[in-house]
């Protein structure tokens, strides 16, 4: 399957109140576009993103989307209708090696990477394949400002977006539709394509009024962004009466051998904070051959870490870390050790775990050669 994008973004949103078109408007730290291509893009499945836009927003693309996305990224003029927008973007891709596309709303920006793979998976098997929602709301026909009478909702069911569908299928079906369509669904299924439904997202919701940009303001306040990164590190045995883990010190035949005090359980934890930023490791901030941090308290680099995540916009969440070691015995310490890590990390001994476990006997932590640590650190946007 060779799977390319298509994302709506031509209108004017002019309902969704003033200011930039609702496409274009930031919603947290990004625009509403730019969320949408990010997902897209970053989808295992996707080999190619094209958004759809009016040539009037060029230079708002340009400017506010394109930093945000990958460069691959390619704009098409859209129509004045949606049915032309997406017809443009299809024909965009005539020729190509796409088997596959799927088209979906640039004002939808809370599109989830599962709600794609349900999507993908569906398609396998399907002419195509639409998200949807059971209606869960009494429905009524209305006439003249009155309700008139109910209409049953058992089968009734919400479109959303992303609808995926064979690519040559559904160029050839747009090409041959003679008017109108509500979506691309209404115009598979009139072409006799089997379109599979798959179960959509409640959160998946369209942007589409100013009231629709505040509850999608209020949802992105209240749902932070969480970012997860793992570290490990290593120090062998050497000469020395102790060891220091977790910033305690703890009596031992052998001391750690490094530049610093050799706090192998703080290092991994400096570097899955770095890591859950996309930050180089605890080396680069510290180099190894820099007389300033000879001996140094390991738990500056944590400090440090914790800083660069405040500035980065994060704080931490949770922090888990493994010893691995045969001695000295980590479990007499660990409360001692939560306690350190608690005033290094700014966060309570609850949201710290430490552990230790041994190599059973093999390999050179098996043989006492040395202690190694691993850790994961959980961050989530301020």
């Amino acid at each position: 399957m060779n799977l390319v994008a298509i994302v709506l973004a031509a209108g004017r949103g002019e309902r969704a109140g003033s200011g930039d078109p609702k496409q274009f408007r930031k919603l947290g730290e990004k625009p509403v576009l730019a969320r949408v291509l990010e997902v897209l893009c970053a989808h295992p499945a996707v080999s190619e993103c094209t958004a759809i836009i009016s040539d009037d927003h060029r230079t708002l693309f340009d400017a506010l989307v394109a930093p945000e996305v990958p460069a691959s990224v390619r704009t098409v003029i859209g129509g004045t209708e949606r049915q032309e927008s997406v017809k443009n973007g299809l024909e965009a891709y005539r020729g190509s090696d796409a088997t596959h596309v799927l088209i979906h709303d640039g004002a939808r920006p809370f599109l989830s990477s599962l709600l794609i793979d349900r999507v993908v998976d569906a398609m396998k098997f399907h002419d195509g394949a639409v998200p949807v929602l059971p209606a869960s709301d009494a429905l009524w026909r209305g006439s003249g400002g009155l309700l008139d009478k109910t209409v049953p909702r058992a089968g009734i069911l919400c479109a959303q977006t992303p609808q995926g569908f064979s690519f040559p299928a559904i160029l050839d079906a747009h090409e041959n539709h003679p008017g109108s369509a509500l979506d691309d669904a209404a115009i598979a299924v009139w072409a006799g394509m089997r379109v599979a439904a798959v179960r959509g997202c409640p959160c998946n919701e369209k942007i589409t009024t100013r009231e629709d940009f505040e509850k999608a303001e209020s949802v992105e306040s209240t749902h932070p962004d969480f970012r997860a990164g793992q570290g490990f590190d290593v120090h062998r045995f050497g000469t020395g009466s102790s060891v220091v883990l977790c910033g305690i010190e703890i009596p031992h035949s052998h001391g750690l051998v490094g530049h610093s005090d050799s706090d192998v359980a703080m290092h991994a934890i400096a570097d899955a904070i770095y890591g859950a930023m996309g930050e180089r490791d605890i080396g680069y901030w510290f180099p190894p051959n820099d007389a300033r941090w000879e001996n140094a308290p390991s738990k500056d680099f944590l400090r440090h870490a914790c800083e660069l995540a405040a500035e980065y916009g994060y704080s931490l969440s949770s922090v888990d870390c493994t010893i691995i070691c045969e001695r000295p015995r980590i479990g007499p310490h660990v409360d001692e050790m939560k306690s350190s890590l608690s005033a290094s990390l700014g966060i309570e001994p609850r949201r710290i775990g430490v552990k230790a476990t041994t190599a059973e006997r093999l390999g050179a932590i098996g043989r006492e050669e040395g202690i190694a640590a691993m850790a994961v650190a959980m961050l989530k946007s301020k």
